[in-house]
C-alpha cells in the first residue's frame, strides 16, 4: 500500500502519495511539521488527498476559483513561471487551483503518479486517444464497451487513418492475434457495460508488456474501491467521474490516471483542445469524493443483494452481475475485485420490449434515466435508452436484448428497493 506525504507548493501544502507512511492524525498535523507514522486507506484519501493547507480564509471546504485568467505581480514573476521555477496558474484553459486538488486526489485513489481531469468521461478517453495515436496506428479493444467509445474508435478515428480491431471480450488469444507492428494501444473496460464482464487485468497488462504496447482500462463501473488496474501493471486507467466518483448526478467529468511522464502529452493536448472542467463542477466533484468510499460500501451492498433477489425471481430469465456465481467471469471478479458495484443488468422472462418497458414503468423508486453511480437509483431499458436507432441485427451481435433492463442501484434502503422491484415484476 502507498501512503501520504507533504509536498509544499506555492499555494500551500498538498497531501500526495508516497512510500512514506503517515497516520490519519499526522496528516492533519503535516503542515506543522509532525512526522508521525501510520497508514491511510481509501476513505482517508478520498477526504484529504490533494488538499492544500492552509486554505484561503482558513476555510475547511475548498474555495471555487471563478477566474478565466490569473495575474502576475511583475515581469519577473512571469519569467519565473515561463522558466518553470514557479508552480501556479496562468490561464483557465490550462487548469485552475481546484482542478489540481482534485487531480491529486484522484491520482491518490487509483495509486497513480498523476491524473488529467477532463470535462466528461468521453472527453477523457478521446483526449487520451488523440494524444497517443497518429495516422497509420492501430488499436485493439474488447468489444463489450460503452457504445460511444465504440463509435469514436470505429467511426471517427478511422477518418484520421487509425485502424481499430474489435475482438471478443476476454479472448486474450484473439487480442494477441490482432496485434500488428502498428498496434499502439490495447483497450478494455472492466467491468463492461452492460454485461458486467470482468477482465483479468494482470493478464491484460502482461499482454501489452510482451508486445511493447500500452494498455488502457476504463474502470468507471469498478471505481478505485473495487479495482486497481495500475497496481496490476496497466498503463492508464480512466473513469467517467460523472458516475460513482461524483456520485450525485449533478456534474460531468472524466479523468485519465497513470505515470506523470506518460500523461504529459495528454495534458498538453488538453491545453490546446480546451476540454478543461469548470471550477463549479470541480468543486462538486471534490465534495462528492469526500463521501466516495462510504457510498461505494452501500452501492456494493445494494448491488449484491438485489442481484441475489433477481436471480431467484421467477419472472427473471437471467442476471448479469459479477458477484453471482452464475456470471461467466465470477472467478476473475473474485480474484481481482474488492466488490462488484451497484449496476445490475437482467432479462425479463418471456417478455417482448413492450412488456419489459412495463416493468420499468412500474417501479416507484428508481428514476428512468441514463447514467449510473449516483445516490439515486436509476433504471433503463437499453433498447430504448441507448440502442433505439440500432438495427435488431446489430443489437443481437452486441448482446442487447429487447427484454433487457439495466438497474443502477443507488444508496437507498436495500429492502425498499427489493420490495419495489418485487411489485414491479409481480408473479
Amino acid at each position: 500500500m502507498r501512503f501520504f506525504h507533504a509536498l509544499t507548493q506555492s499555494s500551500g501544502t498538498y497531501f500526495l502519495l508516497s512510500s512514506k507512511p503517515m497516520s490519519i492524525m499526522s496528516m492533519s498535523r503535516a503542515a506543522h511539521g509532525d512526522a508521525s507514522q501510520g497508514t491511510a486507506d481509501l476513505s482517508t484519501k478520498s477526504v484529504h488527498a490533494g488538499e492544500a493547507l492552509p486554505k484561503p480564509g482558513n476555510s475547511i471546504a475548498d474555495p471555487i476559483f471563478c477566474s478565466s485568467t490569473y495575474s502576475f505581480e511583475n515581469s519577473q514573476a512571469l519569467l519565473d513561471f515561463l522558466e518553470q521555477d514557479a508552480s501556479r496558474d496562468e490561464y483557465g484553459r490550462y487548469g485552475h487551483p481546484g482542478q489540481r486538488t482534485v487531480e491529486h486526489k484522484l491520482a491518490a485513489l487509483d495509486g497513480g503518479e498523476a491524473a488529467v481531469l477532463f470535462a466528461s468521461g468521453m472527453a477523457a478517453i478521446v483526449g487520451l486517444l488523440m494524444a497517443k495515436l497518429s495516422a497509420g496506428d492501430e488499436v485493439v479493444f474488447f468489444d463489450e464497451c460503452y457504445h460511444r467509445s465504440r463509435e469514436f474508435c470505429t467511426a471517427h478515428l478511422a477518418r484520421f487513418g487509425v485502424l481499430t480491431h474489435q475482438v471478443a471480450t476476454g479472448d486474450y488469444e484473439a487480442m494477441a492475434a490482432a496485434i500488428t507492428p502498428r498496434t499502439k494501444l490495447l483497450i478494455s473496460e472492466s467491468p463492461t457495460n452492460p454485461h458486467l464482464s470482468c477482465i483479468d487485468v494482470e493478464r491484460f497488462a502482461e499482454l501489452g508488456r510482451q508486445h511493447g504496447i500500452e494498455t488502457l482500462i476504463d474502470a468507471t463501473l469498478a471505481t478505485p474501491v473495487n479495482l486497481q488496474p495500475l497496481a496490476a501493471g496497466v498503463d492508464y486507467v480512466c473513469h467517467s467521474a460523472t458516475k460513482y466518483l461524483g456520485g450525485h448526478n449533478d456534474l460531468l467529468a472524466g479523468v485519465v490516471i497513470g505515470g506523470e511522464e506518460k500523461l504529459d502529452p495528454i495534458r498538453q493536448l488538453r491545453g490546446v483542445m480546451g476540454p478543461v472542467n469548470a471550477p463549479q463542477n470541480v468543486y462538486l466533484l471534490n465534495r462528492g469524493l469526500k463521501t466516495f468510499s462510504l457510498r461505494m460500501e452501500r452501492h456494493n451492498q445494494n448491488g449484491q443483494r438485489i442481484a441475489d433477489f433477481l436471480a431467484d425471481h421467477p419472472r427473471v430469465e437471467h442476471v448479469y452481475y459479477p458477484g453471482l456465481k452464475s456470471h461467466p467471469t465470477h472467478a476473475v471478479a473474485r480474484r481481482t475485485m474488492r466488490g462488484y458495484g451497484g449496476l445490475v443488468t437482467f432479462l425479463v422472462r418471456d417478455a417482448d420490449w413492450r412488456q419489459t418497458a412495463a416493468v420499468v414503468d412500474a417501479v416507484k423508486i428508481p428514476r428512468i434515466a441514463p447514467s449510473l453511480g449516483g445516490v439515486e437509483s436509476l433504471i433503463e431499458q437499453p433498447l430504448l435508452m441507448s440502442y433505439y436507432h440500432v438495427s435488431p441485427e446489430q443489437r443481437r451481435v452486441i448482446g442487447i436484448n429487447d427484454n433487457m433492463i439495466r438497474l443502477s442501484c443507488g444508496i437507498e434502503n436495500t429492502e425498499d428497493l427489493i420490495a419495489d422491484l418485487a411489485q414491479a415484476l409481480g408473479g
